[in-house]
């Protein structure tokens, strides 16, 4: 009798609408800053303390956070002008493939939708290719950099009618 290996199984995801500050969120939001912060390094310099990537906490529209059996993923809307901007999307790695970032998006969509706002918009960095075919597959568009990534020349802005 012959056994086959069998991928492990993991707890049922689910998405939770959190406070902004709420300590999970907090959480991922730094994992993400020392994973994806690195890449881009190089542009301090030239920002001169330009931070466009930064969320001032009063235009948060919703945070949500993805639980497995810990928390796993985070996203936030927040208001950039008339439009719902997708904010600090994030999957830890070992939960990347799971269907975390769906889910996320998912309730994005979902929010800005009952916001009554007509399309998601969001930017990402030109050194995350992960995250540009991962917005293109789940039916984004390119669209023209918008502030404030105007700075930012490189930067990928997408959006997606909702």
């Amino acid at each position: 009798m012959t056994s086959s290996a069998r991928p492990p199984i993991r707890p049922a995801l689910s998405v939770t609408v959190v406070e902004w500050d709420h300590p999970d969120a907090v959480t991922l939001r730094d994992e993400m800053a020392a994973e994806v912060g690195p890449r881009y390094a190089y542009l301090a310099e030239s920002l001169r303390g330009n931070t466009p990537n930064a969320v001032d906490p009063a235009t948060v529209h919703r945070t949500f956070v993805v639980y497995s059996a810990e928390p796993v993923g985070h996203a936030t809307l927040r208001w950039n002008g008339d439009d719902l901007e997708l904010k600090r999307m994030f999957v830890r790695p070992a939960h990347r493939g799971s269907g975390a970032a769906s889910l996320l998006l998912t309730a994005a969509e979902d929010a800005a939708r009952a916001a009554g706002r007509p399309r998601l918009i969001l930017q990402t960095g030109h050194l995350q290719p992960e995250a540009v075919r991962f917005y293109e597959r789940s039916g984004y568009h390119r669209i023209p950099l918008f502030p404030p990534y105007e700075v930012l020349p490189l930067s990928n802005c997408f959006a997606k009618p909702v």
